[in-house]
């Protein structure tokens, strides 16, 4: 309505949008789908008749807010007002951003319709609700399969298991729209489907438009092994709803194994908010003239994995230049020139010493821990695998001084050799370990290696050499550019919004250093580690007092965490007595 565009221009507008900034970012997809396709109304359809026809379908009564002004109800996006549970003020008419419950909009307190401001009235309507409580059994038999022995994050685990002890309630699962997936009901003919029912069926109808074998992917849950990666407001619908929908279905679909849910990501010292300028968001990364890689990188390093996380444009500068250009890009840079200035462009012979052989042990390690990491999908601390190998290889180069060797007598000339081409196949495993991480870099570095297109392809579980003595590289250069503080400063200003206007930070804020934000970061691995304690113990229901002394702890830690970062520590809010 803003845009004056129909439901189907704004999906067409948008859908190109987020294709062209997945594209930016080198996210690539077998197939980048869409919803609005007859596939996904065909099999939504079906599982509907299908959980109908098992008496898996209610059908009831339901108080919602209509604005007599706009003369229509009011769907989620439509209505806002003060959450019932937290109290945030800007809460939807189906979920609260603040606290992720779900709501009834008609629970929402002070209600305004967000197209005239007015204050909607209550009015009933027909709906159909999924039968929860009748498939809790179910679900809870197909849950006691699936997550021992997953990778469902402790999050999603804990989020579940909050839903399944306060007792399933039926879920409605249609609207009073006129867009969306058509109701295949007499009666209902004027709604269409509450779009988390069918959102999720999504996934199959974007398989079945990409191939006609779609049901050996989605019907064939023996086989196949479904990730599912998601924020944690977004659990409830992937791990509960859905599969419940699929259960009651009685079809053979493949329901998800492991769930991988992360925190929220705020920005600087609050959060996102696009209304009021603040934050940077897809479609603006291109503009700020930092390379897509370098915002991968960033991100994913500071990927809230089991806490919420925060963007810094001051961390973002110190990671490049620290991270980056001094650790990965100088080993690299250097392991190249050295072959390149001292071995004529190609590899020299290498005798390994006993010194050679324990770098190679401790490369070997950190790659079967970059392994398992993986496996386990924890993106983040795998990234630090990466940033270990390369400050190994930079010590090996201090320690050993190739440039100084080479000007020596035959054994030192020989060691520069071999230093070098240890150094140099370093860079050549590095680069295929930063392929999911920065393709574009990753890319860079196989090409001015000249790494053969089977080394490039499969990522061995110990460091073996990749780059034999006599192969020629290509021409070496520079991989990072230095970020400097006014540049910083600058996009600080320009995406900063309300906060740019605001009254200058202490200097405690002003100036972090390389150090501080090493040990920084250990504090929030110790916080985020110190958490999932906590949450696991209050989902056992451990003793109170184990609780309270874990808490404690946890609660220590972020004062000192609040204290490196220059933060206000926060008073912890006593609960009202009843």
């Amino acid at each position: 309505m803003e845009e004056g565009l129909t439901p189907r221009e704004i999906c067409d507008k948008y859908h190109a949008i987020h294709a062209d900034i997945y594209r930016w970012f080198g996210i690539s997809f077998d197939t980048f789908g869409r919803t609005t396709t007859p596939q996904q109304t065909k099999i939504t359809q079906d599982i509907f008749q299908r959980l109908l026809t098992r008496g898996f379908v209610l059908r009831d009564t339901v108080e919602q807010l209509r604005c007599e002004r706009c003369a229509r109800f009011l769907a989620d996006r439509f209505v806002e007002g003060v959450c019932p549970f937290c109290g945030y003020e800007e809460a939807r008419g189906d979920q609260c951003d603040r606290c992720g419950k779900l709501i009834n909009a008609i629970e929402l307190k002070k209600p305004q319709c967000k197209i005239c401001r007015s204050c909607p009235v209550v009015r009933s309507s027909q709906h159909l609700f999924l039968d929860l409580p009748k498939l809790e059994k179910r679900l809870e038999d197909w849950l006691g399969k699936t997550v021992p022995g997953s990778d469902w994050t402790p999050n999603a685990r804990f989020i579940i298991r909050s839903w399944l002890r306060d007792g399933l309630k039926p879920r409605c699962i249609t609207r009073d729209l006129k867009w969306g997936t058509p109701v295949p009901l007499e009666g209902f003919e004027d709604k269409v489907f509450y779009v988390w029912f069918d959102a999720t069926i999504g996934y199959v109808s974007i398989t079945a438009n990409y191939t006609d074998q779609w049901e050996k992917w989605w019907k064939n849950p023996e086989q196949v092994d479904l990730y599912q990666f998601m924020a944690k407001d977004n659990v409830p619908f992937h791990g509960l709803v859905f599969p419940c929908s699929v259960l009651g279905a009685e079809d053979n679909y493949t329901l998800v194994k492991h769930i991988i849910a992360t925190e929220y990501l705020n920005y600087e010292d609050g959060k996102f908010s696009k209304s009021r300028g603040i934050g940077v968001f897809g479609d603006m990364a291109k503009d700020t003239g930092i390379p897509a890689d370098i915002w991968r990188f960033y991100l994913l390093y500071i990927r809230p994995e089991g806490q919420d996380s925060a963007f810094s444009w001051t961390d973002l500068l110190i990671k490049n230049n620290s991270e980056l250009l001094n650790n990965l890009g100088n080993f690299i840079n250097r392991a190249g020139m050295f072959v390149s200035k001292f071995f004529g462009g190609c590899v020299p012979e290498m005798a390994l010493t006993p010194d050679d052989r324990r770098l190679v042990a401790h490369v070997s390690w950190e790659l079967q821990h970059y392994h398992q990491l993986l496996e386990k999908v924890r993106i983040r601390d795998a990234l630090r695998s990466i940033l270990t190998i390369s400050r190994h290889g930079n010590q090996y180069i201090q320690v050993n001084e190739p440039w100084k060797r080479i000007k020596g007598g035959e054994m030192d000339r020989q060691r520069a050799g071999t230093v070098t081409g240890m150094a140099v196949n370093m860079a050549a495993l590095l680069s295929v370990m930063l392929q999911p991480y920065m393709p574009t870099v990753s890319s860079t570095i196989q090409t001015q290696l000249q790494l053969p297109p089977a080394a490039c392809r499969i990522l061995a579980t110990s460091f073996i050499c990749t780059l034999p003595a006599g192969h020629r590289i290509g021409t070496v250069s520079p991989l990072f550019q230095k970020l400097e503080n006014d540049q910083i400063e600058n996009l600080r200003q320009r995406f900063g919004g309300g906060q740019a206007k605001g009254s200058p930070k202490p200097a405690a804020v002003e100036a972090v250093t390389a150090a501080g934000s090493q040990h920084i970061q250990t504090l929030t691995d110790e916080v985020t580690k110190q958490g999932n304690v906590v949450r696991e113990l209050k989902a056992q229901k451990a003793d109170k007092n184990q609780v309270a002394a874990e808490v404690a702890k946890l609660l220590d830690l972020k004062k000192q965490l609040a204290l490196a970062e220059g933060k206000p520590i926060e008073t912890p809010k006593g609960k009202k007595k009843k």
